[in-house]
């Protein structure tokens, strides 16, 4: 055996075989790993919905994103089957968190341990407040931008015209506007009723996340008219009054009128003027209708028509001609006088069946004034009197009382 060892052949070939066995073993671990190495496979899941376990009833939570991102590594099978039925859960617990600001760390639950997981982003900064509730106003807007040439915003409304919100006491206390917009198509010339989104905006007109809006959506009426303007009226007298009745005044229950068309025209009127006519007031019938003509270059006026009212005088011997006879009984200072305008006319015919003609003349010249006391005149009405003459017993033309 001793000479074995000391012969250097025996060393030679004991040292190739020991070296020969070591190759083999290190090619042998190297099949392995990489054998491992391409079963094994890294996959990200997005948009994974992140829990938060909070009290919700009393507390909001500021900070934590909707969804976070999961990269998972491990066997190819494993991962795939993960990836495909993503039955586990990515949370934060904030159970246990007193009120102000935190650092915690995203878990996840229900994931297999042969897996390498991260989770991205891995820690959050999140705030704990108290959870309040307000009512605001609503603000209802259009952009006039929208809206025809010529045409105005007379008014909008929303309905509710209030909202609840609900959130952190320091976004609450943030809040300087509650809006709801109306959008629409431009050349707007009418009155929409549209549903709007209720938005939540800070003093700078940034949008406020992270509350409840209750209603979300609300339905706005917008007002749209043509343009137009409120002018005094003024009267001017046309025309001749009839023959015995003068006008002394006239005067409508109507002080304004609205005139409506393009801005620039309307705005340079100061009053609109009525031309009133005042040949047909009569004893009886001193109201004058007028129609209202809308100004020139413009498109309408409001109301269309106004009554005027004539304030008149009466010549009673122009009413009464002097060569007709007429009794009239004095009852000194309590007398009384009633005038009957139109009265029809009458003429019995003549003998042997000839006709009586009355020929036509202006109307109101027939007319009859009684006198009483103002309570008999009271009772009196024109359908009580007939206007006639007796022509029975005479032929040709004349003239009779």
């Amino acid at each position: 055996m001793d000479k074995m060892m000391d012969n250097p052949w025996f060393l030679r070939i004991t040292a190739l075989l020991l070296a020969l066995l070591m190759f083999v073993s290190v090619k042998a671990e190297e099949e392995n790993s990489n054998s491992a190495a391409s079963n094994t496979m890294t996959e990200v899941i997005e948009d994974v919905p992140l829990e938060v376990y909070y009290d919700d009833t009393s507390l909001m939570v500021s900070g934590v994103p909707a969804t976070v991102d999961v990269h998972i590594t491990g066997p190819n099978s494993m991962v795939q089957t993960t990836q495909q039925i993503k039955d586990f859960t990515v949370f934060v617990d904030l159970r246990n968190l007193q009120l102000g600001e935190h650092r915690v760390r995203v878990q996840t639950e229900n994931i297999s341990e042969q897996l390498g997981v991260r989770i991205d982003p891995t820690f959050l900064n999140v705030q704990i407040e108290e959870r309040v509730s307000q009512e605001f106003k609503i603000d209802a807007e259009l952009n006039e931008r929208l809206i025809a040439e010529g045409f105005v915003l007379k008014s909008i409304s929303a309905d509710p015209d209030t909202v609840t919100v609900s959130g952190p006491k320091s976004v609450i206390d943030s809040i300087s506007f509650v809006k709801a917009t109306v959008t629409e198509e431009p050349g707007l010339n009418s009155s929409v009723t549209r549903e709007a989104r209720v938005r939540v905006l800070a003093n700078d007109l940034t949008k406020l996340d992270n509350v409840s809006i209750e209603p979300e959506v609300v339905e706005v009426e917008a007002v749209i008219e043509e343009y137009s303007k409120e002018v005094p009226i003024s009267l001017s007298q046309t025309g001749t009054a009839r023959e015995g009745i003068s006008v002394e005044e006239i005067e409508t229950e109507v002080d304004t009128v609205k005139i409506s068309g393009p801005q620039n025209i309307v705005d340079a009127i100061e009053e609109y003027e009525v031309e009133v006519n005042i040949s047909g007031v009569t004893l009886t019938d001193t109201a004058i209708e007028v129609d209202l003509a809308a100004p020139e270059g413009t498109s309408s006026v409001d109301p269309g028509s106004i009554i005027v009212e004539a304030e008149i005088d009466v010549d009673e011997s122009v009413l009464i001609p002097e060569d007709i006879s007429s009794t009239t009984i004095d009852y000194g200072d309590s007398a009384d006088k009633l005038f009957f305008g139109s009265l029809s006319e009458e003429a019995e015919d003549s003998k042997d069946n000839n006709e009586t003609v009355v020929p036509a003349h202006a109307e109101g010249t027939s007319a009859l004034i009684a006198y009483r006391t103002a309570e008999i005149l009271e009772s009196l009405n024109v359908e009580e009197f007939v206007v006639y003459v007796d022509a029975v017993e005479k032929l040709g033309p004349y003239r009779v009382l």
